[in-house]
């Protein structure tokens, strides 16, 4: 009997020690703010992710100096996808479900976000996407702080077109659904301004790609026809490195055919030898070669956090720096980080951009951004030889794609919806 009651009562103070060690471990869970960070920091993509993860860390660093959040710590997490697309949508739901993050900033190409998007939707996550990417999407649950093609690969065409004088095409990109969408998009608008079929010409190659011998050949003898050309690359991540690489081995300059890339930046750059690209562009809608006091401070934060005063700044870490201020804006006038009021708190919210003007998240979770193009330099760094006199709103749907040009996305009342057919006024897809 005396043996029984001495198990029994081991048992309860056990269940009781387990008990408090539980709810310990919950309230220190609930004296921070999870953020999740999902960027590749292995494989072909992070060349370019790597640094967005630092800078998430740095302006998650920045915060806690201020204060934190509601009164807590935020405490980064990061995992990393290595460049696995569905590796993506499990580590989306690892940190919603098993970390419990409010937000989670994230993903680059877009087949990357496509594979985290239905996860994120069903467990009503926050995915913050900060690269320029190819519309056709509006999500309850993402905000595009990246460019939308009317805020990148649109402007760019108007300035070959026009101060340039293209007039032949290479839709040249990494074989996903960013470049072929993008490129759908851009052959529509070129069609539209009466450029024949037979001057563009698309090619895609996949991920990693390093022979580029053969293309570049392609390339020089397309351009050899007699009128003005010039490649548009939507090409991603190490590729980039051969490709430049295979132009001046067979050289081709920018005066002789200019490049002009959407997702090479001055991180991509720090690692080639940028001596035979000087001339070559990129559209973005920032550059760290930009002359404003905002933008100075945020270099040199940049590199105090680094303590590295080479390491480069580049516009998805802009995007990441405005949209990370704003979910803070967010979450402060919704007094929660939950999702539903965070969602709805977003929209309205402003926060300066770092080139100057005001972001504002729009309705349809884009941004007002302006648009730059600029030359490299043998720096590695931008020359800005065009912008736009005013900030451009981002338009998820594209009016040059005859299924898409009645589609508008509206997250507030009474629409609520990411993809609202006008003609029909019917929502045909995720909406509140």
């Amino acid at each position: 009997m005396k043996k029984f009651l001495y198990k029994t009562g081991l048992s309860t103070v056990l269940s009781a020690l387990v008990l408090m060690a539980g709810t310990s471990s919950a309230v220190r869970a609930e004296d921070t703010i999870k953020v999740g960070i999902l960027h590749s920091l292995s494989g072909t993509m992070a060349i370019s992710e790597t640094t967005l993860k630092d800078t998430m860390l740095m302006l998650i660093a920045e915060q806690n100096k201020k204060g934190g959040l509601l009164g807590k710590k935020l405490e980064p997490v990061v995992v990393d996808p290595a460049s696995n697309w569905p590796l993506f949508a499990e580590k989306a739901r690892e940190l919603i479900t098993k970390e419990k993050v409010a937000s989670i900033f994230g993903c680059w190409t877009s087949v990357s976000r496509k594979s985290v998007l239905p996860v994120i939707e069903e467990l009503n996550g926050i995915l913050f996407y900060p690269v320029q990417y190819e519309g056709e999407e509006s999500s309850k649950n993402v905000f595009y702080t990246g460019a939308a093609p009317n805020q990148q690969a649109i402007p760019a065409i108007n300035y070959l077109m026009n101060d340039i004088k293209v007039e032949r095409w290479v839709l040249a990109g990494t074989d996903y659904v960013y470049p072929r969408t993008t490129n759908k998009i851009l052959e529509a608008y070129l069609k539209s301004k009466g450029v024949d079929a037979k001057d563009i010409m698309i090619n895609y190659t996949p991920f990693g790609h390093s022979d580029w011998q053969s293309i570049v050949a392609d390339i020089k003898k397309f351009g050899s026809a007699g009128k003005k050309t010039a490649v548009v690359s939507t090409i991603n991540g190490d590729a980039n490195i051969p490709f430049y690489k295979e132009l001046g081995n067979q050289g081709i300059s920018a005066e002789d055919i200019p490049v002009i890339a959407f997702s090479v930046g001055e991180e991509e750059l720090s690692g080639m030898d940028t001596k035979p690209l000087v001339g070559h562009m990129a559209a973005w809608n920032y550059f760290m070669s930009e002359d404003t006091t905002k933008n100075a401070a945020f270099i040199k934060q940049w590199h105090a956090f680094t303590k590295d005063t080479k390491r480069v700044t580049n516009d998805p870490m802009e995007a990441h720096y405005i949209g990370f201020n704003m979910w803070i804006k967010a979450v402060e006038k919704a007094g929660t980080t939950d999702s539903d009021a965070v969602q709805k708190a977003m929209i309205g919210i402003k926060f300066p951009n770092l080139t100057g003007g005001m972001a504002q998240m729009l309705p349809n979770h884009h941004l007002s951004k302006p648009v730059l193009i600029g030359e490299i330099q043998e720096d590695g760094q931008f020359f800005t030889v065009w912008q736009t006199n005013t900030l451009v709103k981002g338009d998820a749907w594209s009016d040059y794609l005859a299924e898409s040009k009645p589609i508008i996305a509206d997250w507030t009342a009474p629409i609520s919806c990411g993809n609202y057919n006008t003609t029909t006024k019917k929502c045909s897809g995720q909406n509140y």
